[in-house]
């Protein structure tokens, strides 16, 4: 080991996927994921989809957890129906990706919940989703900005203390926050824009894209907790 914490990274799953002079399927991520674990300090490992009883081996092995940005969570496993408005669901991502945030709170292992990833841990824990919101993605295939406010006392503040402006691309939001969940953050509308365990190991979700922005510190700060 070169003690780096080793951090997956959850992925897409995308068919018929173009580079150079081929059309597959692909298992893919944003570079900003990887990059933004690397600077931080850690080794970045994605996580493609797989069969969800596969998930307990997979954090064990993992030093720190990121579950990344992507489609909406499917209505069922918070108990909805959909809107109008949610997407088509990614049901391999879903149960994968619960799976993933079931394995790393049951094992402690470090975990950053990013977007939806935010949305999945407050489902996983037994919370619930606004299907859509207005003013947070305003410009499809173009990521917008605005502040978010930090709740003193929580991890997030400790990480971030001052009110910053971030990257933000999202039409859903946590509603009933999960089991253990607290806000830590939040957006000038009241939109709650992190959410952490305050007890035992750490465990924060935050709903905008710091991999598209420059302020490290949150995933910083994932490292320094997976620190081996």
């Amino acid at each position: 080991m070169s003690g780096r914490p080793l951090i997956g990274i959850s992925t897409y799953a995308e068919s018929g996927v173009r580079w150079g002079v081929w059309q597959l399927d692909a298992a893919l991520l944003p570079a900003g994921y990887p990059r933004l674990v690397q600077r931080a300090g850690g080794l970045a490992a994605m996580l493609p989809p797989d069969a969800p009883e596969h998930a307990a081996a997979a954090v064990a092995r993992l030093d720190g957890l990121v579950i990344a940005g992507g489609p909406d969570v499917e209505p069922v496993h918070y108990g909805a129906e959909p809107d109008p408005r949610t997407g088509p669901p990614a049901r391999a991502r879903d149960a994968w990706e619960l799976a993933l945030i079931r394995a790393a709170l049951e094992r402690g292992v470090p975990l950053l919940g990013i977007c939806r990833g935010m949305q999945l841990l407050n489902v996983a824990l037994g919370g619930t989703l606004v299907q859509h919101i207005d003013g947070h993605a305003e410009v499809p295939g173009v990521f917008g900005r605005h502040p978010v406010k930090p709740v003193p006392g929580t991890r997030y503040a400790e990480a971030v203390p001052e009110e910053t402006s971030v990257p933000t691309y999202h039409h859903q939001a946590a509603d009933r926050l999960g089991t253990g969940l607290i806000p830590s953050a939040y957006a000038e509308d009241g939109t709650v824009e992190a959410v952490e365990r305050p007890d035992g190991p750490w465990v924060v979700g935050v709903q905008w894209h710091p991999e598209m922005g420059e302020d490290e510190r949150v995933v910083r700060a994932l490292i320094t907790a997976a620190g081996v």
